[in-house]
């Protein structure tokens, strides 16, 4: 099989199996740097190949570059020659990075930069639901339940579909922006002037507006993900529970905003304290 054969099938199962555009673009580039180093068509490939080809271009790399490459090479060879060549290969372990979150304080900040009334909604609804963009830029007019104040998150990362509520202040902005996508027979919530909008025109949406607010803080969409965890968790809400309207299969993946609970952890106070203030 040739290689622009082998990639458009790969391409094909990507998509029907609703990856991520962003999944779909690192898997192609994945498996055709691998090709184009080897000089093999998939068939003639070992794990020898891929081995090689990590010595001499990922030793250098993060822990997640190699799991995500490993992951794109053991799907695509999976899903079309139905063999695994990097089984024997033992993957790194991924580095556990506490994410950057905002304040209370600063999430005001950064809504309050938002001068564009479609900006200020898409950066709200990230933030109110913990929804990845992702997830925000398939949302579908019909996905929503306003009378009921709910949303659905269908198919989303992991498989796994969920529900999120939708916060009072924000279900006069969404009617007006439904409306306004159903005249123009637009099935998606927010869409671009000409063509459905892509996670750059979030990111910079919110970048720009955290540079404006004045936050110092590396700002992007996820940000806002993180801190809809952490403020929960703040205001007491069952780790569980944020685990469901997270869509986290591991409830360990949701365990790391215990560490970045600032003021949880300005409640506990030190043995010593109240040693001293016992002898007082």
């Amino acid at each position: 099989m040739k290689e622009d054969e082998f990639l458009q099938k790969l391409k094909i199962e990507l998509k029907i199996s609703k990856h991520s555009p962003h999944t779909i673009r690192n898997y192609l580039a994945a498996n055709k740097e691998l090709l184009n180093f080897t000089k093999k068509t998939p068939e003639e490939l070992t794990t020898d190949d891929v081995k090689m080809y990590m010595a001499e271009h990922l030793t250098e790399k993060s822990a997640t570059t190699i799991i995500v490459f490993l992951s794109a090479i053991k799907y695509s060879f999976s899903a079309i020659l139905g063999t695994d060549i990097t089984s024997s290969i033992k993957r790194p372990k991924k580095e556990k990075r506490i994410p950057s979150v905002l304040t209370k304080e600063e999430v005001k900040l950064l809504l309050g930069s938002l001068n564009n009334k479609k900006s200020k909604l898409m950066v709200s609804l990230m933030y109110s639901a913990g929804l990845r963009v992702s997830e925000l830029l398939n949302l579908k007019v019909n996905d929503l339940n306003l009378p009921e104040k709910y949303g659905s998150i269908k198919q989303a990362k992991g498989r796994k579909d969920r529900t999120f509520n939708i916060p009072e202040n924000l279900v006069l902005d969404l009617k007006e922006q439904i409306g306004k996508q159903k005249a123009s027979d637009k099935e998606h919530l927010f869409s671009g002037a000409k063509d459905s909008l892509s996670s750059r025109n979030i990111q910079k949406i919110v970048s720009t507006a955290a540079k404006k607010a004045g936050i110092e803080k590396d700002v992007h969409p996820h940000t806002l993900r993180h801190s809809f965890a952490t403020h929960l968790l703040e205001d007491g809400t069952d780790i569980r529970m944020i685990q469901e309207l997270l869509g986290h299969a591991d409830l360990s993946t949701t365990q790391i905003y215990t560490h970045i609970s600032r003021e949880e952890l300005k409640k506990v106070k030190s043995p010593l304290d109240s040693l001293y203030h016992q002898s007082s």
